[in-house]
């Protein structure tokens, strides 16, 4: 079982920034992929970013140029910078740990989400 915890999620203006982190403890595997996916309002659960162990990371178009992944390994941190946020990039961000080169989540049995942070992103 691996547990998933975000933190750093709250109302931020158009334009403004945010930082996202996320701790994980148990049984992770050697191997891993973690990031973050996005839920939108009415909307389904999408991939943001992912970075695996080895650093190689895996980010949405839109997200480009705007949003930055990093992790700390010896610390199963993972974190993800917001920039330039937009009314658009509203949503609940939910931490996850697989195995999936690219970061999906297709529910195979190191597919873990964390409990999902609020970011509002006001106009």
């Amino acid at each position: 079982q691996v547990q998933l915890v975000e933190s750093g999620g709250g109302l931020v203006q158009a334009g403004g920034s945010l930082n996202l982190s996320c701790a994980a403890s148990g049984s992770t595997f050697s191997f891993n992929v973690m990031g973050w996916h996005r839920q939108a309002p009415g909307k389904q659960r999408d991939l943001v970013a992912t970075m695996n162990t080895g650093g190689s990371t895996n980010y949405a178009d839109s997200m480009k140029g705007r949003f930055t992944i990093s992790r700390d390994n010896a610390k199963k941190i993972v974190y993800l910078q917001m920039n330039n946020l937009k009314p658009e990039d509203t949503g609940v961000y939910y931490c996850i740990h697989t195995v999936h080169p690219m970061g999906l989540m297709l529910g195979g049995r190191f597919d873990y989400w964390g409990q999902g942070t609020q970011v509002p992103v006001s106009s």
